[in-house]
Parts: structure tokens; sequence; C-alpha cells
């Protein structure tokens, strides 16, 4: 892959789409298209806007991995709609999205637009892998601020982080996150584990916060670094953070294989170049009438065809 690769964390887009386009933008037969149609306006505008030469649009093949949740049982499990013992567990999803979700992935098919998740791994890890593979730039697009840990100012590799729609994003390279956390790219995952985050199940080590796992990152150097600083009774440590850190050992001996994106999914071999006519035009057309998708496939054709 060379020229400039954008990588869509395709979930968390039809997410926010879905609740900032109103579920009153309907197929003809009255279902709720409005995350179908609001993930096709944010690819267009992302296409607008910032002309990649490569599009992924990476998806969830499993969203709670069992090797993830083996290490800690708390991994996404407030978010369990139902557990499959022989395949991923169902996540909670609102009820008139979840039907959208398989048109998005025959439309981006239709399209021509690479559409790739791998059994057993999330999106942020297939994310992870292209990342590593690429040879050049690289603009991640989520709402999701684990990816952050990616960023990488001397290989290019940056988060747009959608501030309102796709139309305000954060670029966020290092600088960003030096401001905003205290922490370059690679330090962030080892902040995020550290302080925990709820909406992951991460229960961080108890008594330390953002602020203070940013101080003690800064101090140590690494999650390593501050381990070491542990054992060393001449090191900084206050009382309490040596005492907090040593009982949290356990769940540091995890966390950083939950934290930290796969960078080795065995990825298809795909292709990723922007397409500039549909893959199927017979098909997408089928979908468009089907579903009703109007104005919002229209502009992204005419954005492809340019």
């Amino acid at each position: 892959m060379t020229g400039r690769l954008m990588l869509l964390d395709t979930a968390s887009l039809y997410f926010r789409a879905y609740f900032g386009v109103p579920e009153s933008v309907r197929a003809p037969d009255g279902t709720p298209v409005n995350a179908v149609r609001g993930l096709l306006d944010f690819i267009d505008r992302l296409i607008r806007d910032h002309r990649p030469d490569q599009l992924v649009a990476c998806m969830d093949a499993d969203w709670r991995p069992h090797w993830r949740v083996e290490l800690i049982p708390s991994y996404k499990a407030h978010r369990v709609a139902e557990e499959h013992a022989a395949g991923p567990d169902e996540e909670e999803v609102p009820d008139t999205l979840s039907p959208q979700v398989p048109v998005i992935e025959a439309v981006l098919d239709a399209v021509g637009i690479a559409r790739v998740g791998v059994a057993g791994y999330e999106a942020d890890d297939v994310i992870g892998t292209f990342t590593a593979r690429a040879k050049g730039p690289v603009d991640i697009v989520t709402g999701d601020r684990d990816l952050y840990q990616l960023v990488d100012d001397a290989r290019g590799v940056r988060v747009l982080y959608p501030l309102k729609g796709v139309g305000t994003l954060q670029h966020t390279d290092e600088a960003v996150l030096r401001e905003k956390y205290g922490v370059d790219g690679s330090g962030y995952a080892d902040l995020a584990l550290l302080r925990g985050d709820p909406s992951d199940g991460l229960p961080g080590v108890p008594g330390i916060g953002e602020k203070t796992a940013a101080k003690l990152l800064a101090e140590f150097g690494d999650l390593a670094g501050i381990l070491a600083a542990v054992e060393d009774r001449r090191s900084k440590l206050t009382p309490t953070q040596r005492r907090r850190l040593d009982e949290a050992r356990p769940y540091l001996a995890v966390a950083p294989k939950v934290v930290r994106v796969a960078d080795d999914v065995p990825l298809p071999d795909v292709t990723t170049a922007l397409p500039r006519a549909p893959r199927d035009p017979a098909a997408l057309e089928a979908l468009a009438a089907r579903w009703g998708l109007g104005g919002s496939l229209e502009r992204l054709l005419a954005t492809l065809a340019v």
C-alpha cells in the first residue's frame, strides 16, 4: 500500500450516524435507514476533504474476542446482550440499528470499498495491522480514543476524531496527545490501562487516575519502568502508589495484551484503492431502490468518480 491510506472504524462511525441522523430517514417500506445513509454521507465527506489514495472499512468480526475476555473477564461485559459459547457474544445494539448493518455491508461491497473483518479480532486490531504494514501516511477515522496509541508522527499516522459529524474532526497527532494527556502515541496504551476505562470494562489501578498515570509515565517512561520503580525503594513513588501498583500486579500482567491493538492479524488479500466506478452496478442499483439511498449514494459515487 502506497499513498495515503484511510482506515475507517466502521462500527464507531455507523453508531454515530445512527444517533446523529433522524430515524425518520426511512426506506420506501418504512424501515429506518438513518445509519446507512448517514455513513454514506460520512464517507463521501471524508473522501472529499482528505482525498485518500486507499480506503478500508474495518469491521468487528468479533467485538469481544474470547482471548481478551480470558485475560480480563470484565472486558466489555456490560455490553453483552447474549453470550454464545460457540461464537462471538451478541452486543447490545439498538433494535433499529441491527438490521441496517447487513445493508451497510452490502452497499460497501457493491460500491467496491474494501471491507475487512477477521474472525477473532476487533476492528481496532485490523486497523492496527493495516497501520503496521502501511508504507505511507495513515489517517484513522474513529470515535474511539483507544486508537490514539497508534499515533506516530514519524510515520505520518494520525487519528481523525469526529467532534461533530465528520465535518469537524480533531486531527490527533503527538502534539495533541501531549497537550491533552501528557503522553505520545506509544504511551497512550499504558496510560489507558493504568487509569482504566469503564466503557470497556477495564478496572485500571485503583487510585491511579489519568493525571497520576501521566505523571508516573513522565517520571518512569513506561509500564515496565513504573513496575521497576515499585521494586526500587529509592524511587520517587509514594508509599500509597507503591502499594496500589504492587497489589495490581495480576491485572498489570495481562492488561497490556488486552489494551494494545494487535498488529499481526492475518489480513485477507484485498484491493484497497478507491474505486472510481461501482464494483457491482446492478446490485448497487437494486440496493438503492430497495432501501431508498437516494442522494447519499449518488453524492458518494460522484465523489469517487472525480
